[in-house]
Parts: structure tokens; C-alpha cells; sequence
């Protein structure tokens, strides 16, 4: 028996844990993956998005609350509870001693990674250095941990936790947190929740899993059969326009293609259909891999020419390069006459202006559909160069509702010993879109305060038990 069973192996599991054991409850952690693998989505993060009213050490200049407030509104469309988004916007400026504490180190970013100097703080070493660290605290501070162990159902009566189970292993405790993340490394899952669209076909095929291959949702697909709230819709998700060669699961951060804002971005039929420059790239990246989700056959191709090569992060995978337009449509398996006509159109509307991609500047076309609203340049200077991408799922947003507490609701009741964290609560605060580490803030915030509220709801529970003995 533990006070504490935490679910999961990401960050929000580990801050969970880390804060249970400092309030001095035993705590277990059941780890899907084998230890190589550990950290869930996680170990492929870089940063956080940080509100602070002053420099601080990495981060320049200032990002108060309003200001990250509005940004999370913008991306979101609206779909996010406030009071539990302002919350996590202020746990982020007080998190980073914590996270210090145990081991996390940060530096400042790295050239090409756009626009984030002031707003977010980087990982040295990254997510894995990060999750490593955790696990080094961890371990030092006596928390037991099980590694392939994904929990397959958990024993709760009248809306509070008994037991987990990992196959026919038992495991009490008297309060427990849910970090095990979402659904969508389960492309059944996805497969049901997309549907078939109007051409007929079953868009979720061809998307690829970013992240991890162990968030099966399992525990999720458990605490609906146990009638837990949750909200959400199963569509919407951190999804990426990515490499369209990346490997089904796993590819990381590094896969995304960051060119995106540079150029155009045409579907298989060489149209475009969409606003490249609608806002920086840290604020739409997310977006795009739903956009291409929409699209014939899920792959679109993101083109620019040489003036944009040295301006955004290089992909992992090399470009496809060619002298002239002709010829790069020929190599992406493009119409080489409509991708031509494309970017004549696209060419001609740009209308002048004063290129500068630090700011949202005044380049933009002028009678397209859809328009380029900003850092439209011509796409005239050989050699041209192209991306095929596809749909890069992270994470997934339909999950369990959840309070300021970060407890799980049954029938709108908040359970006296569930609690929840990073993935599989997201979307009370990310009801679509997303922006570039608010995913790590909200796995942080729910993480600590969940880890203090079991830790708080087992020493109840064992002082009830005692007093009961009594």
C-alpha cells in the first residue's frame, strides 16, 4: 500500500510525484514504457512558456499574464476555461526554482527557433535531459518506480480510487494521480473519432504519431466506463505539419517543418489553401497539421526558393531541391503546369513591402484567395525548394474534466482521492489550437498541484482510518 499511485511517466507524472513525496506521502509511479522510452511525449518537448513582469536569466524583456492570456485566447478560439488558464499562466512564473531544484537546467534559445526569446525558457539538453533530471530526483528521493507496467484498469467505488492494476498485479493506495496522457498513439481511436471524409477516405490513415507510441488511452477508455466527466472534442489535437518521411511514431520535435511561413504550402493539387503568415510561427505551427488533415489524401508540400534557406530551423530530412518550378514539380509528384500557375499567381499579388520576419511585417498579397497577410515574397530565386508534409499528432485534447484542485469529477463531483494532470486534462485549457510550450505550463502546473492534493487526501484518508481504529 502507498499513499500515492501516479499513473504515467511524463512530466506531469514526475512533477506529481516529486510534490507527493515532498509532502512527505509514499509514492509509486507505473510507467507504461520500458525505461529507454520513458518521459512520454516529453522527452521530445524543448521549453516552456513562461509569464514573467521582468527579465529573468534566459528570458528577455517581459510576458505578463495579460498579454499570454490573450495569446492562449487567440489560439484557442475562446474554447478554454479561463480561471483554470489564468492559473496555469501563473504557476509558470513561479515553477522554474522548483524545477531547479530537481535538477532542470535552461538556456537561452537557439538561433532560428522564432520568435520565443522573451516568452519561452529552454531545457538544456532538451525534454530528455528534463525527464531525466526528474528521475534522478526521483529515485534519490525514495520514490519507487516500475517501468513497463502500463495500468490496464483501476478499482474506484462511489468515485474514489482503490487500486491499479497492471495485468494481474494489484497495486492500493490511498490516492491517486492520473499522468498517463492521451489517446493518441491509438490510430483505432483516431480512426473512429476522424471518421471518413467526403472523398471517402479515413483521413486518420495517414497520420503520423509525433510523440510517443505508449499513450494508448487506455486509463482514459477505463475512466469513461467508470462514468468520470470529460470534455473535449477527440478531433482536436497538438497536430503538426511534419516531414511526411517520419517514422510512424516517435520522430519528435526535430521532424517539423519550419519553413512554412517562409514560403507557400500547395495539396496534391497544387493549390494553396491556406494563410501562411497569418501570425508568427510558435502561435499557428499546431495548427497545420490539422489544416493538412483536411486536405486530399492528408500530404501537402511546403515550397520556398533560396532566399529563405538559413531563415527557419533545418529539417531533419533533406530537402528536395531543384533548379527550376517545373522541375521540383516533377520530384514532388506535382502538376508541374498548376504549380507553376500557382506561384505566378502567388508572385503577382505580392505586393512591396519591407521583409522583416522578427515582426509581423507589411509583405502581403493582394487579391488571392486565400490571401498571404504577411512575409509574402516572391517565390522567383533558384534553386526552389520543397517539404512534403503530413499530419503530426502529439497529443490529443478530449480528456477528463477538472478543477483548480486538478481533481477528477464523477457526475459533477469531485472525487476525494483522483486527481489529474498534463495530457489527459489539457483540454480544459486547450480546447483547439496551441501555442509553442504552453503544453509543458499546463502538464507543470496540473503536475505540482495534483502531487500536493493527493499527498493532502491520503493523509486524510489515513487519519480517517486511524481515528476509525481508534
Amino acid at each position: 500500500m502507498w499513499d500515492v499511485i501516479v499513473v504515467g511517466g511524463g512530466n506531469a507524472a514526475l512533477c506529481s510525484a516529486l510534490m507527493a513525496r515532498e509532502a512527505g506521502a509514499s509514492v509509486l509511479m507505473l510507467e507504461a514504457s520500458p525505461k529507454k522510452w520513458r518521459g512520454g511525449n516529453s522527452q521530445h518537448t524543448r521549453n516552456l512558456r513562461c509569464m514573467h513582469d521582468a527579465p529573468q536569466d534566459v528570458l528577455v524583456d517581459a510576458y505578463p499574464e495579460e498579454e499570454y492570456w490573450q495569446d492562449l485566447l487567440k489560439v484557442t478560439g475562446g474554447q478554454t476555461n479561463e480561471a483554470l488558464a489564468r492559473m496555469v499562466i501563473r504557476e509558470s512564473s513561479s515553477c522554474r526554482d522548483w524545477m531547479r531544484k530537481h535538477g532542470v537546467h535552461f538556456q537561452p534559445p537557439l538561433s532560428g527557433t522564432l520568435h520565443v526569446a522573451r516568452t519561452n525558457a529552454f531545457f538544456m539538453g532538451g525534454g530528455k535531459a528534463l525527464v531525466n533530471a526528474y528521475y534522478a530526483s526521483a529515485e534519490k528521493l525514495g520514490i519507487d518506480i516500475l517501468y513497463d507496467s502500463p495500468v490496464d484498469d483501476l478499482e474506484i467505488k462511489d468515485g474514489k480510487f482503490i487500486a491499479a492494476k497492471v495485468g494481474d498485479k494489484r497495486y492500493a493506495g490511498n490516492a491517486c494521480v492520473l499522468g498517463c496522457g492521451g489517446f493518441e498513439s491509438d490510430r483505432k481511436w483516431l480512426r473512429e473519432a476522424w471518421g471518413q471524409n467526403e472523398l471517402g477516405e479515413w483521413p486518420a490513415d495517414n497520420f503520423l504519431i509525433r510523440g510517443t507510441r505508449y499513450n494508448m488511452g487506455v486509463v482514459l477508455k477505463v475512466m469513461m466506463r467508470e462514468g468520470a466527466d470529460t470534455m473535449g472534442d477527440p478531433t482536436q489535437a497538438h497536430c503538426v505539419a511534419i516531414d511526411a518521411r517520419s517514422p510512424l511514431y516517435d520522430g519528435g520535435i526535430c521532424t517539423r517543418i519550419d519553413a512554412v511561413s517562409l514560403g507557400i504550402v500547395v495539396n496534391r493539387e497544387g493549390k494553396r489553401f491556406y494563410d501562411e503568415g497569418e501570425d508568427f510561427w510558435p502561435k499557428r505551427y499546431a495548427l497545420w497539421g490539422r489544416l493538412v488533415a483536411m486536405q486530399p489524401g492528408q500530404i501537402a508540400y511546403s515550397i520556398v526558393d533560396v532566399k529563405s534557406i538559413g531563415r527557419f530551423m533545418p529539417a531533419v530530412f533533406e530537402n528536395i531541391k531543384a533548379d527550376t518550378l517545373p522541375e521540383l514539380a516533377s520530384k514532388l509528384g506535382l502538376d508541374p503546369e498548376v504549380l507553376t500557375q500557382t506561384v505566378n499567381e502567388f508572385n503577382a499579388a505580392c505586393q512591396p513591402g519591407t521583409f522583416d520576419h522578427t515582426i509581423q511585417d507589411d509583405c502581403h498579397t493582394q487579391g488571392l484567395t486565400p490571401e498571404k497577410t504577411h512575409w509574402a515574397l516572391p517565390i522567383e530565386k533558384g534553386p526552389f525548394f520543397g517539404y512534403p508534409v503530413r499530419p503530426g499528432v502529439t497529443f490529443t485534447y478530449f480528456g477528463l474534466t477538472t478543477d483548480e484542485k486538478a481533481s477528477v469529477f464523477f457526475g459533477g463531483k469531485a472525487s476525494p482521492n483522483m486527481f489529474a494532470a498534463g495530457e489527459i486534462n489539457a483540454g480544459n485549457v486547450l480546447g483547439k489550437g496551441y501555442t509553442a510550450g504552453v503544453g509543458m505550463s499546463i502538464g507543470t502546473a496540473f503536475g505540482r498541484i495534483a502531487g500536493t492534493q493527493a499527498a493532502m487526501a491520503a493523509q486524510k484518508i489515513k487519519e480517517g482510518s486511524s481515528h476509525a481504529i481508534a
